[in-house]
């Protein structure tokens, strides 16, 4: 048996390859998985370091930009995070001192050790809930976070934005889902912290809610998408080309018709009839009165566009096999196994 490092961020005991993720809420590990079923096809484990101490490692496959000063020998990166969350990956310096470099990031293609691959999904089509028996008009399923840095593209702000728009004006047609909203908003200046802390306070003192949409944490996406007409599915950062997450997937997978921002090349992959593309809109009042006027037989060419385009071969770039296939290949290739 040959042996091979997998590094990822806080995983030990080989919890990288466990069913369940207990680092992150909604990352199904269904992709870890079979690309570890399927190096042992080739006669290669994957584990995570602790599990391979004392033994011939024959090379490292690093989960999104770390650091790589202790690691020796032929190594790789999957590098799918956005990089304004792990700058590394998109450092061309760093990204130079690997054998591989496997990524969405079309403008990483012209270094010569870069491979383009999607966010892997488990691409799947099955039967939807219609237009009436979605008793929730729209909803937003995020986590509550920020970026510490300001910029333009920042798409955590246009999600608050969507939120308060809805309170305000149509709470009745809004629902908010997901962790950490039952506290307010991250801070990071000192006087922000501080009007945190005392909104923080009154949330366990007086019961104040800091955003009165909120109904709570959800264990599965579905279980709100298949009763939800519409879905605010908006990407951490705007016009990054093919970052394209797991979010609008999981809306398409429960027949939910996304209002999708972010990638600035989503048109070149996913037909424009399976989404509602938010760039076209000035506000989120917009958004709404667009999709007030939206009637049933309208919202089932939606989901019948959205149907179809699961069923295609075009969708199948973004499933979970072609993701693996990429990486196993070009290893194995490079290292004659």
């Amino acid at each position: 048996m040959i042996f091979a490092n997998y590094y990822q961020q806080d995983r030990v005991k080989n919890a990288s390859f466990e069913e369940i993720d207990r680092h992150h809420t909604y990352n199904p590990t269904i992709t870890n998985r079979l690309l570890r079923s399927e190096f042992l096809k080739r006669g290669i484990e994957l584990n995570n370091p602790d599990v391979n101490q004392g033994r011939n490692i024959a090379f490292n496959l690093l989960h999104d930009g770390q650091n790589i000063e202790c690691i020796s020998g032929p190594k790789y990166v999957i590098a799918t995070e956005n990089p304004y969350i792990c700058p590394l990956n998109r450092d061309e310096r760093y990204l130079s001192t690997f054998d591989g470099v496997f990524t969405w990031n079309r403008n990483l293609l012209h270094l010569p050790n870069v491979s383009h691959l999607f966010i892997p999904n488990h691409i799947r089509s099955e039967k939807f809930p219609t237009f009436a028996e979605r008793p929730v008009f729209s909803c937003l399923i995020n986590a509550n976070k920020a970026f510490r840095e300001n910029f333009e593209i920042d798409l955590y702000k246009e999600r608050i934005a969507v939120i308060r728009w809805y309170e305000k004006n149509a709470a009745a047609y809004f629902s908010l889902y997901g962790l950490g909203w039952g506290k307010p908003a991250p801070a990071f200046t000192p006087v922000a912290k501080i009007s945190r802390r005392l909104r923080r306070l009154a949330t366990q003192i007086y019961g104040y809610k800091p955003f009165p949409s909120y109904q709570g944490a959800i264990e599965n996406k579905a279980d709100v998408y298949r009763k939800a007409k519409f879905a605010y599915c908006y990407e951490n950062a705007a016009d990054l080309p093919d970052y394209i997450s797991e979010k609008i997937f999981d809306c398409f997978f429960s027949g939910c018709v996304p209002v999708y921002w972010g990638s600035n090349t989503i048109q070149d992959y996913i037909p424009e009839g399976c989404y509602i593309d938010r760039r076209k809109f000035a506000s989120t009042e917009e958004v709404h009165r667009f999709l007030l006027g939206i009637n049933e037989s309208q919202y089932a060419e939606y989901q019948l566009n959205i149907q179809q385009f699961l069923n295609s071969p075009a969708a199948m770039q973004f499933d979970t096999t072609s993701y693996v296939s990429t990486i196993i290949n070009k290893i194995t290739q490079d290292l004659g196994l």
